[in-house]
């Protein structure tokens, strides 16, 4: 394998390497193991086991490595292996993960999105567009990845660099000519997409999030780690309607992108005007009139709201640069679904209930504006707050809930090691405060039951927080619980009761 900016240690920099990896639990004979310091645990703490494991080749950072050059050199020595000094092992780590797959980010038609809100949306919408015009695409993200049309669990939005090259490498050996990818501001502070040349880049918008702990030390810094996508795009798809837009629009021209933009505005090269909600095929949704280079007509998203017209508006510009047609573009958003993102639950009551991930004030408030705009009857919100997270958000989500709802029943999300019940009354300190009518069911299979019990035929049901997630997490255990199949079971008990 070919180093850069290396400096040899000991052994044979030429030595057969069997794979790349920064897990020494994955280590086997003839492995390369990148040393990474994490936040939680330094990858030069395992080196002894990564040799003991039989790696040929250690690959240890100048900055972070706790060992000298001669205690390094005594344990390659000692196991007959190479091992390298590099000056960044998270770069070096993509680097070497993009050679020893092969390059597959180059055999493919790679689409990445960053932003606050709606880079799950909108991957979901652009990989089904290609699929619908007999497209393969694979996708990288928050709910899952998919490769050759097998769904596997996603453990980050933005898996780490040697990861992301294997799902590449897999996807181009499935045939697939497109990835539809995710790319946090994690993903590319921390080096994981580095060496990535995306054909399409979109930029959606830009909230308040991620700041403090392991992630951002401020808005400045999660600001410009999402605008390093255009250093690595050719063609920037931007957002104009957000109040960073022109950050975007001038880093892209400064790093000589190609730029279409899109939104509400006249402005745009792609834009939206005259929404009106509707319903097509028995779904809810918005009809809109698409002014763009490539189609001007009339279109439907089969998901509710003005955020959903511009999440559309992001996938259908990237669909058109990969050469798709209208008629593809069309059957595709008059039918999506997004799991966990305002995800419908069909039954037979005459009511409308829906999976949301909204797990935060501004999420929640932007959810139940769309509903109450679309709804014929009450909007009835069913959401808890997880535990070991943020207390601010359970009285600011309390409220917000208690503002924008006609009934909310608060229960629990995602404990873990916290009281439910302490959860609980957190957010009912705060919707006591005002007029909106409640009450608390800690159980959230109970509480999902109960509200779809109540709930009138053109009511609305809103089940929020957890979204795609499959699982509800205890202090003392982690069960299976999917707000979707819960919701399913209990319309459909329901059902019977009533015959």
């Amino acid at each position: 394998m070919n180093f850069e900016g290396f400096r040899v240690i000991t052994g044979n920099k030429d030595a057969e390497v069997t794979s790349v990896e920064f897990d020494s639990r994955k280590i086997k004979e003839g492995s390369l193991f990148v040393a990474v310091k994490g936040f939680t645990s330094d990858g030069h703490t395992f080196i002894k086991s990564a040799l003991e494991k039989g790696a040929s080749v250690i690959v240890a950072d100048e900055d972070d490595c706790p060992y000298s050059d001669e205690e390094l050199k005594a344990l390659g020595d000692a196991h007959n292996a190479c091992i390298l000094k590099v000056k960044d092992t998270r770069l070096q780590c993509a680097l070497l993960s993009s050679e020893f797959f092969g390059h597959p980010e180059k055999k493919l038609n790679m689409i990445g999105i960053t932003g606050t809100k709606g880079k799950t949306t909108i991957a979901f919408m652009i990989r089904d567009i290609l699929e619908t015009a007999g497209r393969k695409s694979g996708l990288i993200g928050t709910v899952y990845d998919i490769v050759g049309g097998e769904k596997i669990h996603a453990a980050h939005t933005t898996p780490e660099a040697r990861d992301n090259y294997e799902l590449l490498s897999r996807m181009a050996d499935a045939g697939e000519d497109s990835c539809v990818m995710e790319v946090s501001s994690q993903g590319l502070k921390l080096d994981r997409v580095y060496g990535i040349e995306y054909g399409i880049g979109c930029f959606t918008n830009f909230y308040e999030d991620h700041i403090g702990g392991n992630e951002h030390p401020d808005m400045q810094d999660y600001l410009n780690c999402k605008l390093k996508l255009w250093e690595q795009t050719k063609t920037a798809v931007i957002n104009m309607d957000t109040p960073v837009s022109g950050d975007f629009y001038v880093k892209a021209q400064k790093c000589g992108c190609q730029i279409i933009t899109y939104g509400l505005t006249d402005t745009c090269d792609v834009q939206a005007y005259d929404l009106e909600n509707g319903v097509k095929d028995g779904r809810a949704g918005t009809y809109f009139s698409l002014l763009s280079p490539w189609y001007n007509g009339r279109l439907f998203v089969a998901i509710p709201g003005e955020f959903n017209v511009y999440n559309a508006l992001c996938a259908l510009t990237a669909a058109f640069l990969s050469g798709v047609d209208v008629k593809a573009v069309e059957e595709s958003l008059a039918r999506i679904e997004v799991p966990g993102r305002l995800q419908p639950v069909r039954n037979d009551l005459g009511i409308t209930i829906l999976v949301d991930y909204a797990h935060n004030a501004a999420s929640l408030e932007n959810v139940l504006d769309t509903l109450k705009k679309a709804a014929d009857g009450d909007v009835i919100t069913v959401f808890g707050c997880g535990g070991d997270r943020s207390h601010t958000r359970r009285f600011e989500m309390g409220e917000v809930a208690g503002n924008k709802s006609d009934y909310t029943i608060v229960t629990s999300d995602n404990p873990r090691t916290e009281d439910p019940d302490v959860i609980i009354g957190h957010i009912v300190s705060a919707i006591e405060k005002t007029p909106g009518r409640f009450e608390t069911v800690t159980d959230r299979a109970e509480a999902i039951h109960k509200a779809i019990s109540i709930a009138k035929p053109g009511d609305i049901v809103l089940i929020a927080g957890k979204g795609h997630e499959d699982y509800q997490i205890f202090k003392d255990r982690t069960i299976h619980f999917d707000d979707a199949e819960v919701a399913a079971e209990a319309a459909a008990r329901i059902r019977e009761e009533r015959k």
